[in-house]
């Protein structure tokens, strides 16, 4: 396959990783090939954790960090310290790199919430809502209620599909806090969320103490973290997407966090433009935001 001027080789093309849907290696390689122009601004920079399924979703999956020997040199990396060593990621550049990581069954890449020329600044902060069953009316209601908090802060929420059961909500910010800085922050207004409407929301992290609550999870506000890349597909039945949308998109009748897949994608992007392509100018500091947070929570004792 022939993508931003180079060549990248699709081995067993038909390789069959989707058995309920008989989407191949090829129409994923295929698929990344085509939304590269979208998703790069969002993936650009960032360490990569690579999900891999070698014999399709039904078969083993494992995570993968460091990049293996063969790859090829075009492609660009990044050596990040671990707890004693490092670990050389995948950093995406080109399309051809996202390609190239579906030729090795790597169905859906996890990029860090941070840049690899500032691993320890992230300039995203993440909520992920994760059901314990399938009720997206109650990820949607609290997805709403975090942004109403959020905008209040003056920060810029912008939410996401899964692809699987949830939602994220992503807020951009301009690397002047360190991960510890963010996490907290996350963690503080998660515990707002929470007091608000502990019926339906939790931060407990044991699912067996969740009651079949909303868990918000703040988790992967954290060095060496990862959450799925916007505009990754998803292992599961239907290569569903995790898809940026519009808030108004919420309410919209059939609309859940699979309505987007790797067929339907592209009908979506030609008729409207990519929601997040103005995110980064929405990017704040956490100092004046965590000023009215303190108010907030006082106002809520």
């Amino acid at each position: 396959m022939k993508v931003g001027g180079r060549t990248v080789e699709i081995t067993k093309p038909g390789k069959v990783l989707f058995p309920e849907d008989g989407i191949t290696k090829a129409d994923l390689a295929d698929y990344y090939a085509r939304v590269a122009e979208t998703m790069l601004p969002h993936v650009r920079g960032r360490p990569v954790t690579m999900e891999r399924f070698p014999e399709g979703i039904g078969g083993e999956r494992f995570f993968q960090k460091d990049i293996p020997d063969y790859f090829p040199d075009w492609i660009r990396t990044a050596e990040m310290k671990k707890e004693g060593g490092t670990v050389t990621h995948v950093v995406i550049e080109k399309a051809a790199t996202l390609v190239y990581l579906a030729n090795q069954a790597c169905i859906t890449p996890h990029v860090s919430l941070s840049r690899a020329d500032r691993p320890h600044d992230p300039d995203r902060m993440i909520f992920d809502f994760d059901p314990a069953r399938d009720d997206f009316a109650a990820v949607r209601d609290g997805a709403r209620r975090l942004r109403d908090v959020l905008e209040e802060l003056e920060l810029s929420p912008f939410v996401m599909t899964s692809g699987s059961r949830g939602l994220h909500v992503v807020v951009p910010l301009d690397r002047s806090a360190d991960f510890d800085t963010v996490r907290e922050f996350a963690r503080r207004i998660a515990d707002l969320l929470v007091a608000k409407d502990p019926d339906r929301l939790t931060t407990e992290q044991r699912k067996d103490k969740r009651s079949g609550r909303i868990y918000v999870d703040t988790g992967r506000n954290a060095y060496a973290q990862t959450a799925v890349a916007p505009y990754a597909v998803r292992a599961l039945a239907g290569a569903p997407v995790a898809a940026p949308v519009e808030w108004n998109e919420l309410g919209r009748k059939g609309f859940g966090p699979r309505r987007h897949t790797i067929r339907s994608l592209f009908r979506r992007l030609a008729r409207k433009e990519d929601p997040w392509r103005e995110i980064g100018r929405g990017a704040s500091s956490l100092d004046g935001a965590g000023e009215r947070l303190d108010a907030m929570t006082e106002r809520g004792r």
